[in-house]
């Protein structure tokens, strides 16, 4: 039995208090799990403006006030407040960092007036990663491990490994950073680099194109950098246009790198038990999933045919999702016997598109731009075909979430949509879904014609329905192939210490 271990998580973002993106549905879910498995997980955000302490019962640590940070030449006062991330069978214990200049406004990284990143990003994300680990001194309790998520808490390897390296409370605390989309990189003129008080020696090591690259200081000083699936963790490595410019960097780094795939958290994502569907079923009562194909073509104002398939989207409306693909076929796909409903919000060129194209058939197409959990339940509940035509894709959670859902998906062969989807073979009845490897829209018709000639064949549609269903991608399994690598990361410091202590 290996020895509990205690590890921060920290992240931007963390359900139900903040989000913007998947990043906080793992912040959420993978502590828990990490947790269930016998360890002392502990969580970190910012305290953002529009996060209630009524609601969530967040509550003040005396020994936790008034701390000061340095950012440039101005000290910054930081507090951390505390509650608990509340899951089904754990709590986690999290710590908010408030400070009312740098945290207290509506967006967490983007001004809802202007649409614009707001321009101290770089001041707030060096506010946030010198007041983690100020509060660990304060706290007096020592992490094993401090698993960093992103650009934005990047730089705590790098200050562990510069500016507090001589302190003892920190000697042995190892990092692990895990990457969920290297597009984003928290990239800042260098003058940002001489407010983060790291080293001047450091800078040319760290710089990327003459800027201060918050992600890949992370990348060079992290002790392992995870990334959310295994075939995305090869991507980043060997193409610099998946690799978003740092794949050289990562070539040096190749061996403290791991691909481990995020989970689904089944207590949400689940036709058995959940909450926000008219009639929920399983694999035993699959027929009942039709309810609900009725239920979302309401919605739509669109008709019911069992016969013609609903083919559905999800998704930030961009090109890195594959609408441009979309946009190339759109009218071709139209021609075809079904009907195609999206639910997402982005980019205004995709947006108009959608809404023309509603219409223009508006007997065939359903769109809602915006966000609702109601209804992307009801979608994966309802659709019976789902569309994940990703340019790159570092997990992707839908495609998990419509297998589970018996909502079969399409999915180009990259990153997590490679190592989730298995190609069905109507001959021997396995796969559970259809790939297409060229980023092109012929592909992705192709792939969609190829799916729409097995829903005509009721017996081949339905294997293929249960066979997504029973696979499980639930949380446990992630969190102990991270646990293994957190185990790896402190053994040989805690035989050390073990040694010394004889």
């Amino acid at each position: 039995m290996t020895h509990p271990l205690n590890i921060l998580f920290i992240s931007s973002e963390i359900v139900p208090f903040a989000k913007t993106g998947g990043l906080a549905d793992v912040s959420f879910a993978l502590p828990q799990a990490i947790k269930e498995l016998g360890h002392e997980v502990r969580a970190m955000m910012p305290k953002y403006g529009f996060i209630s302490e009524r609601k969530f019962g967040i509550h003040e640590i005396v020994r936790l006030r008034e701390m000061d940070i340095p950012v440039g030449d101005k000290l910054q006062r930081g507090s951390a407040k505390a509650s608990f991330i509340v899951g089904q069978k754990v709590k986690v214990q999290v710590y908010f960092l408030e400070n009312e200049f740098y945290y207290n406004r509506d967006g967490l990284y983007v001004d809802s007036k202007t649409k614009k990143d707001y321009p101290d990003n770089d001041e707030r994300f060096i506010f946030f990663s010198k007041g983690i680990i100020e509060t660990l001194k304060k706290l007096g309790w020592r992490p094993d491990v401090i698993h960093c998520n992103d650009w934005q808490t990047a730089l705590v390897p790098v200050y562990l490994k510069t500016i507090y390296n001589d302190e003892p409370f920190f000697k042995g605390v190892k990092t692990v950073l895990t990457i969920h989309n290297i597009g984003y990189q928290g990239v800042f003129p260098k003058e940002s680099f001489y407010k983060s008080g790291l080293p001047d020696e450091i800078f040319p090591q760290i710089e990327h194109n003459g800027k201060f690259n918050f992600l890949k200081a992370g990348i060079l000083y992290a002790d392992v950098i995870t990334t959310v699936s295994p075939t995305y963790a090869k991507e980043i490595i060997s193409d610099d246009e998946i690799g978003a410019g740092l794949s050289d960097v990562l070539k040096k780094r190749k061996k403290d790198i791991y691909g481990i795939l995020n989970g689904v958290d089944y207590s949400v994502w689940s036709p058995e038990n959940d909450k926000y569907i008219p009639v929920p079923y399983s694999i035993q009562t699959i027929e009942t999933k039709y309810e609900n194909k009725k239920a979302l073509l309401r919605h739509f104002g669109l008709e019911y045919d069992e016969k013609i398939p609903v083919v559905a989207q999800i998704s930030r409306l961009a090109e890195q999702k594959g609408f441009d693909l979309v946009e190339e076929i759109i009218d071709e796909m139209m021609k075809l016997d079904i009907q195609y409903i999206v639910l997402g919000t982005g980019e205004p060129r995709y947006e108009e598109m959608l809404e023309k194209i509603k219409k223009k058939y508006p007997r065939k197409v359903g769109i809602h731009i915006g966000f609702s959990e109601e209804l992307a339940h009801l979608i994966e509940a309802g659709a019976d075909i789902f569309l994940m035509p990703s340019r790159y894709e570092p997990c992707g959670l839908n495609q998990m979430y419509s297998l589970r859902y018996g909502t079969v998906p399409i999915v180009r062969k990259t990153g997590g949509l490679a190592d989730t989807v298995e190609e069905f073979n109507p001959r021997t009845g396995k796969g559970t879904g259809f790939l297409f490897e060229k980023y092109s829209g012929q592909e992705l018709l192709k792939a969609l014609k190829k799916a729409l000639s097995v829903y005509k064949n009721r017996k081949a549609w339905l294997k293929l329905m249960k066979n997504g269903m029973m696979k499980d991608f639930s949380w446990t399994a992630s969190a102990k192939k991270y646990v293994e690598l957190y185990q790896k990361l402190v053994t040989p410091t805690k035989k050390t210490r073990t040694v010394k202590a004889r």
